[in-house]
């Protein structure tokens, strides 16, 4: 007898999960213990195997896509077993099937293109096309939006080729193809954001008929129009809802590849930039259409916009034209950027949810000026305060592992472990990084690990691995000249140290006023998990590594 197969709860936090990859096809014998798929859940990538024997008759989520728990993974059974009862019963229960037959073939996979926006439960069944649908490209995505279409409709796409790049709330990413074939419709323009599994795209067969699927997908939930279309310098083409073949019909007759030309009103839709040259270009005023670009496929870096020489020709941009006339009123929209929109989100969460307290204190950076100077003598070798205060506090942190720990509603989390998150400042917003095991860490590895990361950071090029599992933040603005500052905590984590600038003033040594060095340090608690005399025990060991580096070395 057939056997439903569903997403498997694999961890304790898992509410969805990801089909990495199937290691059997339909038509396969398998046995109880058997490795059916590869499963990526919010942790890890695991095996998932088979607590049944017989055939793989039906396979309900396809690799690379995402499914609630719960949802119609596999149906197992006796080989030609009739399961279009239990296909009809899931649907019926909210599991939508999106295929009519199952094509019981041993030596190809059949998979299904599961999409929960459906308007009712009539199955779509076409093997000419693929539905592709606003990736999850972190692990706090909830929507996207789409910076650049580098494929536009009528397009041949291969797979791994990249068809877009999708702004996440936590840095720009490229999004590549799994599926050979034309892009016959664009479902998102660039500048729209959209929710997670929204339509996206189609790819297929160039005489596909894929309309009905598209209007049966349901409404396409696109939150914000980011764009002014009536400005799109850094814009690819934007085809949106173009059928394929009305480009087709304007392609002269050939025996050669398909030709279709791109319909654009916008002379610089085909520009291949990464994000980085483009906000470069903007800054610049160059437009970025007569720029050589030197990377892959003729793409324009950010070395060719900061290489480019530009000409009077090349200033798109009339300064005058943006100082207001006098005596009138005026002003500028900007629209908030999922970075944006996700910071805001999860500062308030924090700051309404958490109980924080703060602890100010100043230490005396005399030591720590001549350790520093005395270790950045050494060649190629150069730290900087901050690194010296992340590591102290990597250390300090093992000796006060109520500091170091996490609050959830039903437990504390004390760790053993330490992550250091570092905040860093982008032009949109902020990230955090995290140098982990941060205690183990050299302070040049440290500073290393930083500075890379802040480079990448501003490029949008952290990973999402690169920037979760902190216990511990660090956020420094002493290089803006800033004194004194307290900072929200970042969650689930129980504390967050703000780090202010190096005072050069009169103080009070020995009962005598002489010329030093202060700085000032605020660490924000949450006084659910850190009482204040946990804290004040914290800084206190964390002010002898400071004020004595040389300790953290023994």
């Amino acid at each position: 007898m057939a056997e439903i197969i569903n997403m498997p709860r694999l961890s304790d936090t898992m509410e969805e999960g990801v089909v990495a990859k199937w290691l059997v096809n339909v038509g396969d014998t398998i046995k109880e213990g058997d490795i059916l798929a590869e499963i990526e859940t919010d942790k890890a990538t695991m095996e998932f195997e088979s607590f049944h024997d017989g055939v793989l008759l039906h396979v309900g989520i396809k690799e690379g896509q995402t499914a609630a728990v719960d949802t119609l993974l596999a149906i197992v059974g006796e080989k030609d077993e009739d399961i279009s009862g239990l296909l009809n019963s899931t649907t019926n229960s909210g599991q939508l099937d999106l295929v009519d037959q199952i094509n019981e073939s041993e030596n190809s996979i059949q998979t299904i293109e599961e999409e929960p926006t459906l308007k009712n439960s009539d199955s779509i069944s076409n093997d000419s096309f693929e539905i592709i649908t606003m990736p999850r490209l972190s692990d706090t995505m909830e929507e996207g939006t789409v910076s650049s279409w580098l494929v536009n409709v009528g397009d041949i796409v291969k797979e791994g080729d990249i068809l877009a790049e999708i702004e996440t709330d936590k840095a720009t990413m490229e999004f590549e193809s799994f599926h050979e074939g034309t892009l016959l419709y664009i479902g998102i323009n660039v500048g729209e954001t959209a929710k997670v599994d929204s339509l996206l795209a189609v790819i297929g067969d160039a005489n596909s008929d894929y309309k009905t699927a598209v209007d049966n997908f349901g409404l396409n939930p696109v939150l914000v129009d980011q764009t002014d279309q009536t400005d799109q310098t850094d814009q690819t083409d934007q085809t949106d809802q173009t059928d394929v073949s009305d480009l087709v019909s304007e392609t002269p007759d050939t025996n050669s590849e398909l030709i279709i030309e791109p319909i654009s009103n916008n002379p610089n839709s085909r520009v291949l930039a990464s994000p980085l040259a483009k906000k470069i270009a903007k800054e610049k005023n160059i437009d970025i259409s007569l720029v050589d670009g030197s990377g892959d496929n003729g793409r324009i870096i950010k070395e060719d916009i900061e290489n480019f020489k530009p000409t009077p020709t090349t200033v798109t941009d009339n300064i005058d034209s943006k100082i207001p006339e006098s005596g009138i009123e005026s002003f500028e929209e900007i629209e908030n950027s999922q970075m944006r929109k996700t910071i805001a989100r999860r500062l308030k969460e924090s700051k309404f949810s958490a109980p924080h307290y703060y602890l100010s204190v100043e230490f005396e950076m005399d030591n720590a000026i001549a350790f520093r100077n005395q270790y950045n003598s050494l060649p190629e070798t150069k730290i900087s305060f901050n690194d010296i205060v992340v590591k102290a506090c990597a250390i300090a942190l093992k000796q006060h592992p109520r500091v170091n720990s996490q609050w959830f509603e039903d437990k504390m989390r004390l760790n053993n472990h330490v992550h250091v998150g570092v905040a860093v400042g982008v032009p949109d917003g902020l990230v955090v990084p995290v140098i982990r095991f941060a205690n183990e860490k050299s302070i040049p590895e440290i500073g290393n690990l930083v500075k890379n990361y802040a480079s990448k950071a501003r490029d949008k090029k952290l990973s999402p691995d690169e920037m979760k599992g902190s216990t511990f933040t660090v956020s420094n603005l002493g290089m803006f000249g800033i004194e004194e500052f307290t900072s929200i905590i970042n969650q689930p984590n129980s504390a967050i140290l703000s780090v202010g600038s190096i005072i050069k003033k009169p103080v009070v040594r020995e009962d005598k006023i002489t010329i030093g060095h202060t700085m000032k340090l605020t660490l924000a608690c949450d006084h659910r998990t850190v009482d204040g005399v946990t804290g004040s025990l914290f800084l206190q060991t964390l002010k002898g590594f400071v004020e004595n580096p040389v300790t953290m070395l023994v």
